[in-house]
């Protein structure tokens, strides 16, 4: 099975390299997105969410705080577009999920004290969602301990490796895959 394996990547290989890819950059190619994948089954386990769920004593699931998260909009996370007012159509774009889906779930964390409806200072005929004192601790609080976390792992890398990191990482995750 190994050994499948091996010819099936230097076929792959090949066949990048035939297709104009340097040996170099198909070598890193390949490397890379073993990384993403190993990468994404961890991280579609959502470990830190659900750690801050449960130290927090939470009655949320993840994607309840992804939803208060996208409604916080960090600037960090979601650039200049954190600044605008947020509708349910904000919150599916941010999240790249259903606007029906988004609306469901704002209407559940209205329910729960979460978020509430306000009504958008330069339009009076747009409904906006904000964050209840409630919403904003909570998302205070996770992205603390999320960011601590990450923060920890990092601990002992060298500042250079950090600083070559994270510039480079953020550039990676513009791609697409277009």
């Amino acid at each position: 099975s190994e050994g499948l394996s091996m010819k099936n990547d230097e076929e792959l290989k090949a066949q990048l390299i035939a297709d104009g890819l340097s040996e170099r950059v198909a070598d890193a190619a390949l490397e890379l997105e073993a990384t993403m994948q190993r990468w994404r089954r961890r991280a579609i386990q959502r470990k830190p969410e659900r750690q801050a769920i449960e130290v927090l004593n939470l009655d949320l699931d993840v994607p309840q705080l992804d939803v208060l998260t996208a409604i916080r909009a960090p600037l960090v996370e979601f650039g200049p577009d954190a600044g605008q007012e947020t509708m349910v159509a904000t919150v599916a774009q941010r999240l790249a999920i259903d606007p029906s889906r988004a609306s469901r779930m704002i209407s559940d964390l209205i329910e729960a004290g979460y978020v509430s409806r306000d009504v958008s200072q330069s339009d009076a005929r747009r409904t906006i969602v904000v964050l209840s004192e409630r919403g904003e601790q909570v998302v205070s609080q996770v992205r603390a301990l999320k960011i601590r976390l990450v923060g920890e792992f990092l601990s002992d890398w060298d500042a250079k490796d950090i600083e070559t990191f994270a510039p480079l990482l953020a550039r990676f995750s513009e791609w697409s895959g277009k």
